[in-house]
């Protein structure tokens, strides 16, 4: 045969979908929640956005300039950390911690494992965590109307009444972008139209909160409460935009449904038995660690392997 064929590794099937598109899309899907924050906490809420996207975006130009690595900044992956810690940040943060947050999330997190791809946890959660555990009076003071106080969750745990409607809309105190429900899921919406995220993880992990709330929470099933606890924290944030992270979740369908169970039952445990009134941070992470586990179990058996009988 004079013809040549070239054969390559699989994929053989392959999208005209781009990881900079993708990217691009889940920062458009964020930007409601955004402007919310903006809007609700002011100019210190888009000082935090500004310098934590500019601080990220530069954390990786920098170090793949150092490393004499390919710059990478273009398919918007480091904008997408950079706005996802500012939204889980208070807007009192100062500039310095915003500053650090952002390398933390970039240099460590994810190029020192090996860039887009390798970093086996959100960048953003988990220099979110670092934060928290470093600096835990800046990182839970809250300030609404020029009030400090609680958030609604830590007064949901102390046992006193909170207004769930201003919790749905964003009329709270909170971190910048977890605060309105409806700017969260607007934004999910469109990546779900768009079929850049699947139902299967955050519709999981909800619904086994839910029971988790409905069993241990020693209300019943008191709607109230129920709502109050699914509209607080950074529930709905992480659930829609973190726990959906294509590089830190499953890619198997059972195995998505695992990871979301893990993420149900460990918030659930987290805000119901630990000592603070949030959990999703830390339930993001620890169910990030157990997906090569989670993979391994729910993997499909290639046709014509295993012969069981």
């Amino acid at each position: 045969m004079s013809e040549n064929f070239n054969i390559s590794s699989s994929p053989h099937i392959r999208s005209k979908i781009t990881t900079s598109s993708i990217m691009l899309w889940v920062v458009i899907a964020l930007l409601p929640a955004t402007a919310f924050g903006i809007f609700n906490f002011g100019l210190p809420a888009l000082m935090v956005v500004a310098v934590t996207v500019v601080s990220s975006v530069l954390t990786e130009y920098i170090y793949q300039k150092l490393m004499h690595k390919k710059v990478t900044i273009c398919d918007f992956s480091a904008v997408v950390t950079g706005v996802l810690l500012a939204l889980n940040l208070p807007p009192t943060a100062p500039w310095w911690m915003c500053v650090l947050g952002s390398v933390f999330a970039i240099l460590v997190v994810k190029q020192l494992f090996g860039g887009l791809g390798q970093n086996f946890m959100n960048p953003a959660l988990g220099a979110r965590c670092f934060l928290l555990i470093s600096f835990t009076g800046r990182m839970t003071t809250f300030v609404y109307d020029g009030v400090s106080g609680a958030t609604p969750l830590a007064l949901l745990k102390a046992g006193e009444q909170v207004n769930v409607f201003d919790m749905f809309v964003g009329n709270t105190a909170g971190t910048i972008g977890e605060t309105s429900v409806i700017a969260i899921l607007l934004g999910a919406v469109l990546l779900l139209a768009l079929g850049i995220i699947d139902i299967r993880i955050p519709g999981t992990y909800l619904v086994t909160f839910v029971i988790f709330i409905l069993l241990f929470g020693g209300h019943g099933f008191d709607v109230t409460y129920i709502a109050a606890q699914l509209c607080g924290g950074g529930l709905m944030l992480g659930a829609w935009f973190m726990a959906t992270d294509y590089v830190t979740s499953p890619i198997t369908k059972r195995g998505q449904i695992l990871y979301g169970i893990c993420l149900g039952v460990l918030t659930g445990l987290f805000r119901l038995f630990g000592g603070s009134a949030e959990g999703v941070s830390y339930a993001i992470i620890i169910s990030n660690l157990l997906v090569p586990l989670i993979e391994r179990v729910t993997l499909p058996k290639p046709f014509g392997k295993g012969g069981e009988k």
